[in-house]
């Protein structure tokens, strides 16, 4: 997620950061290549113009050319911007009014408005709502299964209808009886088209008027830039949005539907889809994004995920057991499968701090072909050889690669792994995450 802005930035910064002294001269020239970098990231036009216009005024006054780091200060002024953009504060999505509050999801077909429904009711479960999952695209048979599937593995209900029901009538009954399946919200799941039609439009804005929805929210892919920004306008014209979804973020590069849409709708962007799994949904905020396009990672929603998705009794145990040194190869892989929970090694490598800039860490990461080898290995050992690695003799290491389908070379890498994990961790149990820093970075 904007690697490619986030790269040219972190050259422009560290270009006037060399400079003692900051000119006039020098600050123009840094503003022409932000401007090109936002430009290249397929930010709309207008947007750049008023943002770089915006850090012109600002950099090139007192507050820049007085301070004694005139670079940091650049830095500290386009991360304002930035967020300020994007709408400066996180939006939540609107609970007025009495229950069952009602949010209608619209959008272009195959912007995933099916999946994000389903990864919506996920969220709202970890906040104590109770959803209600509406088919109410009867256009596409395919979409009522999917949402039903989806139901299923979220355990969420979702309200029975078929492609033969008035959309209109779908969202009326669901309604009138959220009380019967012990629900407060409503997601409903609406027809797409593969471009914007009067019909589509009609369809929504009947719904619309008979259901008064808390939100209107355009679900758009954000791979497709500026034409994102294109379809919300369109889409905001007939219906009047109270916000965005934009999804497929984790493979989006660039970033520039993400950076214009609240300056060209005025109307902000509620959450992004970072992955295909269902919990791959966060909440978006205009402040975090910024840091992570700025180069700075995302402690917050890192620790977020992870409070979600660790477990707090086993996190003790494993305390317990760095301390006594019982660490085994069993909780080895207990720890790789709550990391997998937290998203790609991309996603985490982004929200730590420097980490996302570093190409010996990106070259190291593992894929998720490596992290089933590793589990495979694993469960090819003996209770007593995850116990004590130290029993591991040529025949044994054999036996487990041929068990699990790998080299006596993989099984070798994750013994050493292992205790290289191990050691790292009982510093950290020990002495606080400033002797992990030491012991991942030696100097």
């Amino acid at each position: 997620m904007f690697d490619n802005l986030s790269e040219k930035l972190n050259d422009i910064f560290r270009k006037l950061k060399a400079h003692g002294k900051l000119t006039e001269e020098n600050v123009k020239g840094g503003l022409r290549e932000i401007r090109l970098a936002l430009l290249e990231a397929d930010v709309n036009y207008k947007v750049v113009k008023n943002l770089i216009e915006n850090i012109r005024v600002r950099a090139v006054g007192q507050e820049v050319m007085g301070s004694l780091t005139p670079g940091q200060q650049v830095v500290k002024i386009v991360y304002e911007e930035l967020t300020s953009l994007m709408g400066g504060t996180g939006q939540e999505l609107d609970f007025s009014g009495r229950p069952p509050w009602i949010l209608l999801l619209v959008g272009l077909q195959g912007s995933g408005k099916t999946t994000s429904a389903g990864k919506l009711a996920q969220h709202l479960k970890t906040k104590g709502r109770r959803p209600l999952l509406v088919p109410a695209d009867v256009q596409r048979p395919a979409a009522i299964e999917q949402l039903i599937k989806l139901g299923d593995q979220v355990s969420v209900p979702v309200f029975p209808s078929t492609t033969d029901m008035n959309p209109v009538e779908i969202a009326s009954k669901a309604r009138a009886n959220a009380g019967e399946y012990g629900c407060d919200t409503l997601i409903l799941d609406t027809a797409g088209r593969l471009q914007i039609d009067e019909d589509l439009m009609e369809e929504l804005k009947a719904i619309k008027s008979k259901l008064d929805p808390n939100e209107i929210l355009l679900v758009a892919d954000a791979m497709t830039g500026q034409e994102a920004v294109n379809v919300a306008k369109t889409f905001n014209k007939w219906l009047d949005l109270t916000g965005v979804i934009l999804t497929k973020m984790e493979g989006d590069a660039r970033g520039g539907a993400a950076l214009s849409i609240k300056a060209v709708l005025d109307r902000p962007i509620k959450f992004v889809g970072v992955g295909e799994k269902l919990n791959a949904l966060e909440p978006f905020h205009p402040d975090r994004v910024a840091s992570r396009i700025m180069g700075q990672g995302d402690v917050l929603t890192l620790i977020e995920k992870a409070q979600e998705t660790m477990d707090q009794e086993k996190a003790l145990d494993l305390v317990r057991k760095l301390k006594k040194d019982e660490f085994t190869l069993d909780d080895f892989k207990d720890q790789i499968m709550q990391i997998k929970k937290l998203g790609s090694f991309d996603q985490i490598m982004g929200m730590i701090p420097g980490l996302g800039k570093l190409k010996k860490l990106k070259d190291m990461r593992p894929e998720e072909t490596e992290l089933k080898k590793i589990e495979a290995i694993i469960n090819s050992m003996t209770p007593e050889e995850r116990r004590n690695i130290a029993i591991f003799n040529a025949s044994r290491r054999r036996r487990v690669a041929r068990g699990s389908g790998t080299k006596v070379s993989d099984v070798n890498g994750l013994i050493k792994n292992f205790q290289q994990t191990k050691k790292m961790m009982k510093k950290v149990s020990g002495g606080g995450l400033k002797s992990l820093g030491r012991g991942m970075f030696p100097v």
